[in-house]
């Protein structure tokens, strides 16, 4: 990671071609394995397909998303100096895999390791300070999930993949294991201009497999349907009866749509071992998440993605598990 006392290579500001590939190379350096940059605008077509999910009510009980839907869409609003957008994805992938037991919950592989708004955010924060450094005057916002940008969308537009019919971002070197940051800055630099072609062709392999078809038509998700919706975000004592009856051992999250995606046989260790498996977060025991006391489960997710559920949403799930027995083997491991 860049300190402020590094070495650093003179750059010149004037030259964006130059300057431009600096930031990447040390974008790099940070530990990301993709990089590209793209003018700061509002993205309209997107913001209108926003909008249009939006009126469906499939955002469910995520009521914030209709908060301001024009600002996601618009960085200008969220950061009105923005001229330049850095767009980053990091690998996540470890050779691991889910066991079937009916004592064990399944956890989606984004949570196995570290909180990821932690580690990209750390990155970033660190690309941010190494590019104050050689240009003064130089100021950003970093976004790691939580803010009102669109990732995938702005990822898209950076060439960094496709949006896949599961409405996750596809890649052509890692599949869709990554995570999306982006870097808003005040200045402007030389924007990617190539874009990589929709390579989902006729598959529908994610739409197949979904139990409890959550994907209503190719690049649309309905959340109220989504397991992952389910186990993680929803607050409810009870989990619907047509998820709850279809979990296929998930305990938090779901991996289905892309454990069966043909581009994620292509995926690649990553190098960043704070996205290595917790223990006791690829499976989970179910017996000890019912026994977990506050305090326990405050310590045992400290800095771990799994504590968005809460304690109450994980015990929830878990006794959904043992109320339906053993999980169907859909989804589990690897493609």
């Amino acid at each position: 990671m860049h300190t402020p006392d590094s070495n650093i290579t003179p750059v010149d500001l004037d030259n964006k071609a130059a300057l431009s590939l600096a930031i990447k190379q040390q974008a790099y350096s940070e530990g990301f394995n993709k990089v590209g940059i793209v003018k700061a605008e509002p993205l309209n077509d997107e913001g209108r397909r926003l909008e249009e999910w939006l009126a469906r009510g499939y955002e469910a009980s995520m009521k914030w998303m209709l908060r301001e839907p024009a600002k996601r869409a618009n960085p200008l609003e969220f950061f009105p100096e923005a001229r330049s957008i850095i767009v980053v994805a990091a690998n996540y992938y470890t050779p691991h895999e889910h066991e079937d037991s009916s004592a064990t919950g399944k956890i989606s592989r984004y949570a196995w390791g570290d909180d990821y708004h932690d580690v990209i955010g750390e990155k970033l924060r660190s690309l941010l300070s190494w590019i104050e450094s050689i240009g003064p005057g130089v100021k950003g916002k970093v976004c790691v999930d939580i803010q009102p940008v669109m990732d995938k969308a702005w990822a898209v537009r950076a060439g960094l993949g496709w949006l896949g019919k599961h409405t996750n971002l596809i890649t052509p070197e890692f599949g869709s294991w990554v995570f999306i940051g982006e870097l808003l800055l005040n200045i402007e630099l030389e924007f990617d201009s190539e874009r990589i072609d929709d390579h989902c062709g006729t598959c529908t392999l994610c739409i197949d497999a979904c139990p409890t078809d959550a994907i209503t038509e190719p690049y649309v998700l309905d959340s109220n349907k989504c397991l992952s919706y389910a186990t993680i975000e929803l607050r409810s004592d009870s989990l619907p009866v047509e998820i709850e009856s279809k979990l296929s051992g998930w305990l938090y999250g779901c991996d289905i749509c892309q454990d069966v995606c043909p581009w994620n046989r292509f995926q690649q260790v990553s190098d960043e071992h704070r996205f290595d498996p917790r223990p006791g977060n690829v499976n989970s025991d179910l017996a000890g998440i019912l026994e977990l006391e506050p305090s326990d489960y405050a310590r045992r997710y400290r800095g771990s993605a799994m504590k968005r559920a809460k304690l109450t949403g994980l015990q929830r799930n878990a006794n959904a598990l043992r109320a339906h027995g053993a999980p169907e083997t859909l989804g589990s491991g690897n493609p």
